[in-house]
Order: C-alpha cells, then structure tokens, then sequence
C-alpha cells in the first residue's frame, strides 16, 4: 500500500523577511531545509555517456497499449516505465505532465482544504490539475510533491531493497507560494542521481538551465505539470514569434521564450496524461514520447473508461466532441434519465 501524508492548507501564516521552507511528509525524505542544501544538487562526477538508444518500436502498437490508471501506484508505475524507456532512447531531459491524487472527498463545494490524515495512494481519485482545485496551486504543490518524490524512487536503482533518498528544495520559490520546488533522489551511485523541477514557471527558465548544466548528458533531469498551458493563448502564440514583439509578449506571460529554451537543452515531453469534460463526461488525452495521442471517455458506472480514438495530432476539444458524436455518446444528462444510452 503507497500512501503519503497530506497536511492541511487552512491556516498559511507567511512570516514576511524570513524565507521559509514548504515541509511535505513523504517517507524517507531528508527533513533539511532549502537552506541547508548544496547549491550544487550533483556531485561531481566524470561525464557520463548517454545510454544507447532503444529499438524503435511501432508507434501504433504502443498507442494500443495505452490505458488511463484507475490508482496512484498503477499511474506512478506507468510514469517511470515511460521515462525509463526514454532514457535508454537517449533522452535525458524529458517533461511529464501528469493527474495528480487527492482524496475522494477533496473536490466538494465549500471544502477549499483537504483534511489532516494519510492520504491512502490506493484510494485517492487521479484529478487533473485544474479548477476543481479549490486550495489553488499550493493545494496542487501538496499532491505534486510526494508525486514526484515516488515517480524518483520508482525510476532509481534499488540496491539491497533500499530505496534511494529524495530532497526537496524550495529556495526556487523564494515566495514560498508559487508552489514551485526542486526534488532530487540521492542513489548509492552519483551518477544514478536525478532531479525534477515541479510545477515550474517560465520565470525560473534560469534555474532549470543551471541544473542541466550541472547534470551533464548522463543524468536524468525532468520537470512535472510545469504551470504553462500545452494550448496556446493569444500571448504564447505571439511570444512564438521572435523579435521585439515576441519579446514583449514573453515579458507578459507567453510561454513561447520558456519553449525555446528547453527545446535547447534538449527537453522533449515523454508521458502526458491530461483531462477535461466533453459533453458532461471525463475525457482523458494520453501519449507517450513514442506514441500517438490516445483518447478516452469515463464510463457511466465509474469503473473505468472506454476507447474513444487516436490522433497523430493532440486533439482539439471539437475534434473529441465529433470523436464521442461520430460513437453515438449522447450529453451525459440525457443518458442519466434514459433518454439515450449509457456509455
């Protein structure tokens, strides 16, 4: 059973002048504060080479092989499949966008916090980052963290049976809520480390560009739900641009100069599980780095979700929408009361 302590967010007291650190209680984490950690977050080791590529595989078959988790463990599993096996292709920088858990009664209207408790990993529902979201990002910083913290023990060696140690670091997040962090795993080995920024902004591009520099070629560095948006609005479109315009759009929030930096560094996105609500039902968009987009809709009894289709393309909302027509699936309050059938 995988299960992680989730602390209540109803009293936040910042103490202005004295950064503090966000303490998430996650079994075997380091307790030390940002400030104690190195603000080298590798040690130095001979440059690793990058690990031979995997035989390519039939991105048809491994669209098939896709399917939405129902539980934490299962989608934590299938995560660090995903990133192991674009590691051995030979990509060391990778973005994962990611559900996160919370507990099933964390979504009700008026509940803006979560109560003290374990928050059982088998039990907790898989929600995507959004509005339903009621405590915001920090509320979303408390499921994402110990989310990251066992995506890293999941991807680490284990020798002896010993799962590797991980660290947080919130000096990134001078604020203290813009619910963004660093975690790191330290393995026997050095050179097993690895690094993930979570939910991070556009504005701490710098940050990410110092810690690839540091980790060289051989080790693993990823970010989780960074905060920009995979659609494009008006200011990311022109921020794409260049020049003196995009630069001004850049400075107001497109995400266009972020993009253009990673693509540098050489990030690529390796596993996206995203979802939103066609039609009153729970879609689900899947792929991974080897993959074509898979689509699903949640069934009605709540068990599970049905194949909707694939695209080579991530699907726009009215490409899903004639997808579940072109199925016969009816709004969902008519299937509710019988006036079409139950998906």
């Amino acid at each position: 059973m995988m299960s992680f302590r989730v602390r209540s967010l109803g009293t936040v007291v910042l103490l202005f002048g004295t950064a503090t650190a966000f303490s998430v209680n996650v079994p075997g984490r380091s307790n030390r504060s940002s400030r104690e950690i190195s603000t080298s977050l590798f040690e130095a080791t001979e440059p690793l080479a990058s690990p031979p590529p995997s035989p390519v595989l039939d991105k048809v078959a491994v669209t098939a092989s896709l399917s939405v988790p129902l539980t934490f463990p299962s989608m934590v599993e299938m995560i660090a499949r995903a990133i192991t096996d674009a590691r051995s292709a030979g990509v060391s920088r990778q973005i994962i966008r990611t559900l996160l858990p919370r507990d099933p009664a964390g979504g009700r209207l008026g509940q803006y916090y979560e109560e003290d408790g374990e928050l059982n990993g088998d039990s907790a529902v898989l929600i995507p980052p959004d509005e339903s979201w009621q405590g915001g990002i920090m509320q979303l910083y408390r499921a994402a963290a110990p989310t990251c913290s066992e995506i890293l023990r999941a991807i680490s060696p284990n020798p002896g049976g010993l799962p590797p140690r991980t660290v947080e670091d919130r000096s990134v997040d001078p604020s203290g809520v813009d619910g963004i962090g660093i975690w790191t795993s330290e393995s026997k080995s050095p050179s097993d480390d690895a690094a993930c920024f979570v939910q991070p902004t556009s504005e701490i591009i710098g940050s990410i560009e110092s810690l690839h520099e540091q980790a060289g070629s051989g080790r693993l560095v990823f970010v989780l739900n960074p905060q920009w948006r995979i659609a494009d609005d008006a200011l990311d479109a022109a921020s794409k641009i260049g020049g003196l315009f995009g630069g001004l759009a850049t400075f107001l929030g497109g995400k266009g100069g972020a993009l253009r930096s990673l693509d540098v560094m050489g990030f690529q996105s390796t596993f996206i599980i995203e979802g939103y609500v066609c039609k009153g039902t729970d879609v689900r968009l899947m792929k991974r780095f080897d993959s074509n987009w898979a689509i699903f809709a949640a069934n009605d009894d709540g068990e599970g979700y049905v194949d909707v289709g694939t695209s080579a393309e991530r699907p726009t909302y009215q490409e899903i929408d004639k997808m579940l027509d072109d199925m016969g699936v009816a709004v969902k309050f008519a299937r509710d009361i019988g006036m079409a059938k139950k998906l």
